[in-house]
């Protein structure tokens, strides 16, 4: 039985020849070998921030507190924005751990009546503007 070349697959190259695949496949290494040697950029420089970029610690850990108390509603009130929401670990500096225990702890006390779960102002502090509203302020 003989095998004949099929129009598929692709076409025997005398050795030493360039193909377009080949050519292509040199460039992307050469671009990739040339990114890698600079330095990355830090996305945290752009935004002109200027305080370290070191995290908050941790308010629990600092404190070698282990169990987040849903009762202590002062230290609650810290990790709720003025709306009601729960901020993040971004914002507040808990771990990952006490973090969920914080938010644990905030919905027990929400619904045990402990915290509210808006603000007590309601929508008078903030108005809600209509669509062709924005330049009437300013």
């Amino acid at each position: 039985m003989t095998v004949t070349s099929s129009p598929h697959l692709s076409p025997a190259v005398a050795p030493g020849t360039k193909t377009f695949r080949s050519s292509c496949e040199k460039e992307k290494g050469t671009e990739v070998a040339k990114r890698g040697r600079s330095k990355p950029v830090r996305r945290r420089d752009k935004k002109g921030t200027g305080g370290s970029s070191r995290r908050k610690p941790c308010p629990y850990c600092r404190d070698k507190i282990e169990q987040v108390d849903y009762k202590d509603v002062p230290t609650l009130r810290k990790f709720i924005s003025e709306k009601g929401k729960i901020r993040s670990r971004r914002i507040t500096g808990a771990c990952r751990r006490h973090q969920a225990q914080i938010a644990r702890a905030v919905k027990r006390a929400r619904e045990l009546a402990l915290l509210p779960y808006v603000n007590e102002g309601g929508r008078d502090d903030h108005p809600r503007r209509e669509r062709g509203d924005r330049d009437r302020d300013r």
